[in-house]
């Protein structure tokens, strides 16, 4: 796991689901041992795959420990919050969330909007005097990366301003002098890399969320404190930034000869960049200015947004602390002037031979092969093949692959396994079965199934004696075993398993006929050698008796005559004479 990336995937909660690739328009996203990794140097931050994942395993860096050790070693931070919070925190107010940020150690708190004030005043200065052409606004770091990265022709046509955290986060040097350090408060990850690449104009970007943590940490109750004054002042018409179209309504004058439209997506801003009438513009003396947004709706959708922030309701309430005016004439005190870092991203050449081997080891050897479902996360197979060559995706990913692999296992295991084997369905007709199933049915059932290769819709009832076996394992969604059963003139070990409860059911039967008559034969021999043995025994024993009872008697014999010659020889008293 690297978290040192703005987004970053935690992979023990990763569910390889490739949902994140599917929604990703950079394919920024490399799997690896079915887990997803986000590959930095084709990430633009945009936060989508973070916003899309079921498991939540795409998370934004958090940066609230290096946001504490600034406030432990006595930085003054002061916070540059984005217009959006209305839609994370209703009703709360920006006062309300300046006192709270104040407990929390901050020496003050501004609006973001304010940048974005400066940024729509330098931006209709700009597009007053440029020449007919497309041109495209700055404002959103992630679709500027975008453009770098994926649309390298039109990074000339992004208006040569800094976005509206850099432009508010210079403001905010000027206004509380240069060891002021500005922290980004917001829905948005992309905001990380402006700060990682100018740390000393932004310190830190951090999230909604994040911010929502540390106050409840601290204990800190919102609806408990009293509104605190901004700094230097509060924002006006630069809080419908975080709306589509917010940017545009800022620019707008009677007089001018430029014509707006507001794009949110990526992909969208894909579809509008590709379009070859685009090209046609400059030809026509016109002038377009494209409002570029990564997230559908704006910023108010931002990745790191609750569920449901963009409702109507908050729509209406951006709006209503919204006036209505231009942002034309205002004056700019501060240079604001941006380059944007030129980051295109070479495509690999792959060549026609190394593609076919690369659809071929996946199963695909003909166009007819090519499904293009979109399983894998890729629109087509053949962009999934280009995928596999440039390490960013696995053959395993590819369902069609893996089910037809599936399909010939199971079938290989079915047909050659020694059993008989069947799968039937809930009313009891066959799905799949092997041979060794049609001999234990019968002859009959053994030529259907030689004739057509299968039994496939056949009725179990019409097969087997005991159908009852597969509907109690259907209905109990258990395993019903039953060994040396006897079916006719066969004997019977059977397993019935519920394989999907209540729709799908399987058996392994097996006829221990032979071997369980061999046991018998082989059980009798053994019981004839023991009586055999007993017999033996016994007769052995019944010698031995005899035997003994003889010795008993011939020896009482000898003891007696031994006794009588004894008494002679003493002269009757047992005396010897000398």
């Amino acid at each position: 796991m690297d978290n040192t990336f703005p987004v970053y995937t935690t992979e023990n909660e990763c569910q390889d689901c490739y949902k994140c690739v599917r929604h990703c328009i950079c394919k920024a996203i490399r799997i690896v041992n079915a887990r997803a990794a986000v590959i930095p140097e084709l990430c633009v931050s945009c936060g989508e795959c973070v916003k899309v994942c079921p498991a939540h395993a795409k998370k934004i860096r958090s940066d609230l420990s290096r946001a504490k050790f600034m406030l432990a070693n006595g930085e003054r931070l002061y916070a540059s919050i984005a217009p959006s919070f209305e839609g994370y925190f209703p009703g709360v107010g920006i006062g309300r969330l300046a006192a709270a940020l104040k407990k929390l150690g901050f020496a003050g708190t501004s609006e973001t909007a304010l940048g974005a004030q400066l940024v729509s005043a330098r931006t209709g200065e700009f597009l007053r005097t440029a020449p007919p052409g497309v041109y495209i606004s700055s404002a959103c770091p992630a679709t500027v990366d975008f453009i770098a990265k994926y649309h390298h022709r039109w990074s000339a046509s992004v208006v040569p301003i800094l976005s509206p955290v850099m432009a508010h986060a210079r403001l905010l040097h000027q206004t509380c002098g240069e060891q002021a350090k500005v922290v980004f408060i917001g829905p948005c990850a992309a905001k990380k890399n402006e700060a990682d690449r100018s740390p000393g104009d932004l310190a830190l970007a951090m999230t909604f969320p994040i911010l929502e943590d540390w106050l409840e940490e601290a204990e800190i109750n919102l609806d408990a404190l009293e509104p605190e004054e901004l700094i230097p002042y509060p924002a006006e018409e630069g809080r419908c930034y975080s709306l589509e179209g917010g940017m545009n309504d800022t620019l707008r004058t009677p007089e001018s000869d430029v014509r707006y439209i507001a794009v949110s997506e990526l992909a969208d801003l894909t579809r509008i960049l590709s379009d070859g009438d685009l090209d046609q513009i400059s030809a026509s003396g016109q002038k377009l200015f494209i409002e570029a947004l990564a997230c559908d709706g704006g910023c108010v959708n931002g990745p790191a947004m609750k569920r449901g922030s963009s409702t109507v309701s908050t729509l209406l309430r951006t709006i209503a602390a919204t006036p209505n005016r231009t942002s034309i004439g205002r004056e700019v005190p501060v240079d604001i002037s941006g380059r944007f870092p030129q980051t295109e991203v070479a495509a690999r050449n792959i060549s026609d031979e190394e593609l076919r081997e690369a659809l071929e080891s996946v199963g695909k050897f003909s166009l007819a092969d090519e499904l293009n479902c979109g399983g894998c996360g890729y629109n087509t197979c053949r962009e999934f093949a280009k995928a596999m060559l440039e390490g960013k995706a696995e053959a395993s990913m590819c369902l069609s692959y893996l089910r037809k692999i599936s399909q010939r296992t199971s079938t290989a295991l079915i047909k050659y396994i020694p059993v008989g084997v069947v799968i039937a369905d809930q009313k009891l007709q066959v799905i799949e079965c092997n041979r060794h199933f049609a001999e234990l049915c019968g002859p009959e059932t053994l030529e259907a199934f030689d004739a057509c290769g299968n039994l496939n819709g056949a009725l179990l009832e019409t097969m087997v004696e005991f159908p009852d076996l597969f509907e109690a394992a259907l209905a109990g969604g258990e395993e019903i075993e039953r060994f040396n059963q006897m079916y006719g003139d066969r004997i019977l070990n059977i397993s019935v398993f519920s394989i999907t409860p209540g729709q799908t059911v399987g058996a392994v039967i097996q006829d221990v006929t032979k071997s369980e008559l061999q046991r018998e034969q082989v059980a009798e021999k053994a019981r004839e050698v023991i009586r055999k043995n007993v017999f033996t025994v016994q007769k052995i024993a019944r010698y031995l008796g005899e035997h003994m009872a003889e010795t008993e008697v011939l020896l009482n014999e000898v003891a007696g005559t031994y006794g009588d010659h004894s008494k002679h020889s003493s002269g009757g008293d047992g005396v010897t004479e000398k």
